[in-house]
């Protein structure tokens, strides 16, 4: 399975209960909440990289994303090292919320 995913990608993904990791600051969560119909978790890449994340194999496929697809990589690596079922979002999180927009327009 390759480890950086398109939009397309995710729906399959999806399908198996996928676990979003978002990566970007409080602020920038506060001020652009991902709502998605995925289950979406707060972590920072320091705790990654300290192994203190508390992220577990139970939580299923993890799909990271960051502001702008930058540092997801690095963090799916880094859990993956850890074991993890872990992607990267290839298009940060504006790339995310507006392939999204397109496929569900309101």
């Amino acid at each position: 399975m390759p480890h950086d995913v398109a939009f397309s990608d995710v729906a399959a993904l999806s399908g198996s209960a996928v676990t979003l990791i978002d990566l970007r600051s409080e602020q920038a969560r506060a001020a652009q909440p991902l709502t998605l119909p995925s289950r979406v978790l707060a972590v920072s890449l320091a705790q990654i990289e300290e192994g203190t994340h508390g992220l577990t194999p139970d939580l299923g496929p993890l799909l990271v994303v960051c502001e702008r697809g930058a540092r997801s990589g690095l963090a799916a690596r880094l859990l993956r090292a850890d074991g993890l079922d872990a992607q990267a979002y290839v298009g940060g999180v504006g790339g995310l919320l507006g392939a999204e927009k397109d496929k569900n327009p309101e």
